[in-house]
């Protein structure tokens, strides 16, 4: 009897996560047969736990807070978007037992904002507050839907120069501080700062958001976050939380290592209305 193919997602904490229930549910969409788990891994055992779970019939593993530079440093081999990121969410078995690191964050983000929410990112003026790890994953896969430019705001401005500096070949993209936005417009907002889980804002100046704009945070909860409710208040044309990017960002790892591209649609519909029913509890 063979074994059954085992995948996990690593964090500390990791009991909230979703993502074991998200890839069972991608398991039985496509008859996949696998185990997915979520394993509460402090820093200083993230490699003896990863060498360990590949040595017996792991295939694949998540990382998320606090792991994923140390994944970035586990893998063997990178994707030019994990490599420049500096941070590898996804980590997969390859057949002559490497470990490859990738980081499926950043297309994650795109696919929810055009597929599922048909905001076009081509030719638009794109602000990502926040320099931190979460900014650095969705840096590329945003220059490569050429928007006109992006400007990476962040308290620190050394911080966010750096990114600039990083990224500099790979599109229009510019650093500066939140004083320095005021008198400035932008198409699309994102939050990629920790701010609306302490449920706090960024200083941000009126006429921030364009007409017709929208906002997007890539922190998520069952009640609207800070910043959701931020864009709602400056008229966004859509203003969302990051649910949907948990899901496409989950299903690009499904894909990497079943090869297999489940739906997503479903699946972000149901934690939606799972999400609604319980703020009404």
């Amino acid at each position: 009897m063979n074994a059954i193919d085992r995948y996990a997602v690593l964090g500390q904490p990791i009991a909230h996560s979703k993502s074991p229930r998200i890839h069972q549910l991608f398991a039985e969409q496509t008859g996949e047969c696998l185990q997915y788990s979520a394993l509460e891994v402090p820093a200083e055992q993230f490699t003896d736990v990863v060498t360990s779970f590949f040595a017996n019939d792991g295939k694949g593993l998540n990382c998320t807070v606090p792991l994923k530079e140390l994944a970035w440093a586990y893998a063997e081999c990178k994707t030019e978007r994990a490599q420049l990121a500096k941070a590898v969410n996804t980590l997969a078995l390859q057949k002559d037992g490497s470990v490859l690191g990738d980081n499926t964050d950043g297309i994650g983000l795109v696919t929810d904002l055009k597929h599922n929410h048909g905001i076009v990112l081509s030719g638009r003026r794109i602000l990502i507050l926040g320099a931190g790890g979460a900014s650095r994953g969705i840096i590329l896969p945003l220059l490569e839907e050429v928007p006109e430019f992006i400007v990476i705001a962040n308290r620190t401005l050394a911080k966010a120069q750096q990114l600039v500096t990083e990224f500099a070949g790979k599109g229009s993209v510019s650093a500066c501080s939140y004083t320095d936005l005021k008198g400035q417009s932008f198409d699309l907002i994102i939050n990629a700062t920790s701010s609306s889980l302490t449920h706090e804002l960024p200083p941000l100046p009126e006429g921030l958001l364009a007409n017709q704009g929208s906002c997007y945070g890539l922190a998520y909860s069952n009640k609207a976050t800070v910043f959701v409710i931020w864009g709602l208040e400056n008229k966004a044309l859509k203003s969302l939380d990051g649910l949907g990017m948990l899901v496409e960002q989950a299903a690009e790892a499904f894909y990497i290592w079943r090869g297999i591209r489940p739906k997503t649609a479903p699946i972000i519909d149901l934690l939606n209305a799972e999400r609604y029913f319980a703020t009404q509890l």
